[in-house]
């Protein structure tokens, strides 16, 4: 059985975080035996059940190097336009690049949603959606430069917000403002009935083999 990761090795699953691959083992589905990952995300103190074959789509990857790591923190401190006023679209894009994961596309996430946050406060939603990624960023960096948790922090922090510099904003997108609160519901909804469709993972929460 050929495998792309292999037991104990730390792995970004970007919807739900940094995970160490514990087993990897073999199922009987519908009549096929099917290797599956058996990876603990320690940030939830969870167990997933993921197919092997279905780990790529789910954007499952290994921890990246130390140049690429150094370049997503650059990315923070980059220029960037002021994301649409409307919250429903921004959090739906947000969504987008969580699901492709690169650690890129995390990082876009952390400045797109600082920088809103210093136009308006975030609704609650996307403040969850920015305090995900951020756990995420600061996973993948502390690990792949050896530095500890909150020193990579630190650095987003500084990269966000350099002492003394003028906010990073080219351009504000003038769009008419939703009413956070009365779209929550709707998000909610639309959220939900995506990840109980698109993620094929099962899981546990003690570390047992799942049951049917």
């Amino acid at each position: 059985m050929s495998n792309k990761f292999r037991v104990n090795q730390k792995v970004v699953y970007p919807s739900q975080g940094v995970g160490k691959i514990t087993e990897v083992f073999e199922k009987e589905f519908k009549g096929e035996t099917v290797p599956y990952y058996k990876i603990y995300i320690e940030a939830s103190d969870m167990v997933v059940m993921v197919p092997v074959a279905n780990a790529p789509g789910l954007g499952i990857r290994q921890i990246v190097g130390a140049a690429e790591a150094k370049e997503a923190l650059n990315l923070l401190s980059e220029d960037c336009e002021t994301p649409t006023s409307d919250w429903k679209l921004r959090y739906q894009q947000n969504l987008e690049l969580l699901k492709k994961g690169t650690v890129k596309d995390i990082a876009t996430i952390v400045r797109t949603l600082y920088t809103r946050s210093k136009v308006k406060e975030l609704p609650i939603l996307e403040r969850k959606l920015y305090d995900s990624a951020k756990k995420l960023l600061i996973d993948e960096i502390s690990i792949a430069l050896g530095m500890s948790e909150k020193e990579v922090e630190n650095q987003i922090h500084l990269k966000l917000e350099p002492p003394g510099a003028a906010p990073k904003v080219k351009h504000i997108a003038i769009l008419d403002d939703d009413e956070d609160d009365d779209l929550m519901d709707d998000v909610k909804s639309d959220s939900k009935g995506k990840n109980d469709s698109e993620d094929d993972g099962d899981y546990e929460d003690d570390g047992d083999d799942f049951e049917e």
